[in-house]
């Protein structure tokens, strides 16, 4: 390829990140926020954020970005930025996913931490900052790292709206060369090293987080098998 179209798929490179990391962004904020809400004690709360996941889980994120781009502008005269339109989609659906390993986690957490924090008189608010999310979090790690890749693939959606992600810009190039063998090649590559870096950087925030509350991420594989060795007297540590 000829430096103009490098030149083109790096800027194609460059805005799948940036709109990896914003959707990313407010995937995980509806994730907590929808999350938590399924674990209110109000059943109105509890209900509207399964509402809530059901409706965004059960479409499609392809037709919501359609749905954001083309008509929400017309029903509400709300016209976005492909980038924008693209963030809110994808953050919205991806963040219905998100919050069943929120709420996954929390309620994985031991109940007796949780009558601990009443029988200190912690506020739920204080319960839920100081007790059950430092416990929870660690565990929510791994989910949410194949969630971010999934998330990662699911940008290339964007190119629908004539955005000028990688995707897009991989189709231009095609276009251009007529080789589509070498092109989406170069395609795959780059959203592989983009995949490997977010599950390294995951696995690393993931040890760190365990490490802080006791916990040793290398040895609990090891710990799961010698407990099931003793209580199935099946299996032990490899």
């Amino acid at each position: 390829m000829t430096s103009g179209l490098w030149e083109l798929v790096l800027k194609g490179t460059w805005t799948t990140l940036q709109l990896l990391v914003l959707s990313g962004l407010l995937m995980t904020a509806v994730a907590l926020v929808v999350g938590v809400a399924r674990t209110n004690r109000l059943w109105i709360v509890r209900f509207l954020a399964g509402l809530y996941t059901e409706v965004f889980r059960g479409t499609s994120a392809l037709v919501m970005i359609f749905w954001v781009f083309f008509v929400l502008p017309v029903a509400f005269g709300w016209q976005l930025v492909p980038l924008w339109a693209g963030t809110l989609a994808l953050g919205l659906t991806y963040g219905a996913y998100g919050s069943e390993i929120v709420r996954g986690a929390l309620n994985a957490v031991d109940p007796a931490q949780q009558e601990g924090g009443i029988a200190l008189n912690f506020t739920p608010w204080q319960r839920l900052r100081l007790i059950l999310l430092p416990q929870a979090v660690p565990e929510m790690i791994p989910s949410y790292c194949n969630l971010l890749v999934e998330l990662l693939k699911g940008t290339a959606l964007v190119s629908i709206t004539g955005m000028g992600d990688l995707a897009f810009s991989g189709n231009l190039v095609r276009l251009a060369l007529q080789e589509s063998a070498h092109i989406y090649t170069y395609l795959l590559v780059i959203y592989f090293v983009i995949a490997f870096v977010i599950t390294r950087l995951m696995r690393g925030l993931e040890k760190r987080l365990k490490a802080g509350i006791g916990k040793d991420a290398g040895n609990e594989r090891a710990a799961r098998a010698a407990k099931r060795k003793e209580t199935t007297g099946v299996g032990g540590v490899a």
